[in-house]
């Protein structure tokens, strides 16, 4: 026979916010393998931004090793990071 203590209650916390507000950042890697052309044409392709920007992000992620390519919802992130992965560049989303 069990009983059950009264004294007891299960509370239920309705006040857990699991959204993300702050935007995400996609992050490229530098590599040894691709050329500048590449790399400006699949920031392109992925981000939509224009040939001055995609030279000035490559120019950053092959002098300081990383640079943050794109900014904006999860959702919009991972697919820029897909995108620049389709040619097998490095990424990684940060939050």
């Amino acid at each position: 026979m069990s009983t059950v203590n009264p004294t007891i209650e299960t509370q239920k916390d309705e006040s857990i916010d699991v959204s993300v507000n702050e935007p995400a950042k996609v992050i490229l890697f530098n590599d040894e393998v691709h050329t500048f052309e590449e790399v400006i044409e699949q920031i392109i392709k992925a981000t939509g931004c224009g040939q001055g920007r995609a030279e000035s992000l490559t120019w950053e992620v092959h002098t300081m090793g990383k640079a943050a390519v794109f900014q904006g919802e999860i959702s919009k992130c991972v697919q820029v990071s897909k995108v620049l992965e389709e040619i097998e560049l490095m990424t990684q989303i940060e939050m």
